[in-house]
């Protein structure tokens, strides 16, 4: 069989071109095509939208209503949902995120927060109920360089280990100072008992509890 020959008309003077410089230069002109089209769609789907933006989304959905919320002494001026919970309010509103969503079923306590000082669970809790009134966070009970009693002795009594829970155990336990509760461990482990450490470290818990009871 004889070799497949370029198409090559010599004798005019004028040069086809061929089979071989026609495919790599339609496969080279689809690429680009191809690229060019997809580029703007990955670029759109990959691109993480800016915590603005998501507030701006949020703030501007159907059917949200001006709201005002008091957390730790300062005010948040907000547009949300009216079915949205306090502990959604504080954590992807307001962005103070040390208050955790646990179970959202209000079983684990991970969520405690202050309400006019006591202890509430926020993921009960609509965020429109409490307008005007005072709302505490973990971040508004101290600083690293300048704790609240109650944190400066979980650190010390190691009463902690994975710590996801932690800050509702604060939270509680700064609120059960101002609880009636006797002066014995049990006590104080039954009105701790709506807080859930899956770690276990119950003993230590109550142990930096009552170390700040002794000092009260």
């Amino acid at each position: 069989m004889a070799p497949i020959q370029d198409d090559d008309d010599s004798s005019s003077g004028v040069t086809d071109p061929n089979r071989r410089e026609f495919l790599l230069n339609a496969g080279s002109t689809m690429a680009g095509g191809v690229i060019a089209a997809c580029a703007p769609a990955y670029a759109s789907s990959t691109a993480a939208p800016t915590q603005e933006a998501v507030r701006h989304e949020h703030s501007a959905s159907e059917g949200s209503v001006p709201f005002t919320l008091r957390i730790n002494g300062k005010d948040y001026s907000m547009r949300i949902d009216p079915r949205t919970t306090l502990l959604d309010c504080v954590r992807e509103t307001v962005g103070l995120t040390g208050t955790k969503k646990g179970c959202d079923h209000g079983q684990c306590g991970a969520c405690t927060v202050h309400v006019n000082g006591k202890r509430a669970l926020s993921c009960l809790n609509l965020a429109l109920m409490h307008d005007g009134e005072e709302i505490t966070t973990v971040e508004g009970l101290g600083t690293p360089e300048a704790m609240d009693p109650m944190q400066a002795a979980f650190l010390a009594c190691d009463a902690y280990q994975c710590g996801y829970c932690t800050s509702g155990q604060i939270m509680s336990a700064v609120a059960l100072l101002k609880e009636p509760c006797a002066p014995d461990d049990a006590a104080v482990a039954e009105l701790m008992s709506g807080n859930i450490c899956r770690c276990g470290a119950y003993a230590n818990i109550v142990a930096a509890i009552q170390q700040v009871r002794k000092h009260a």
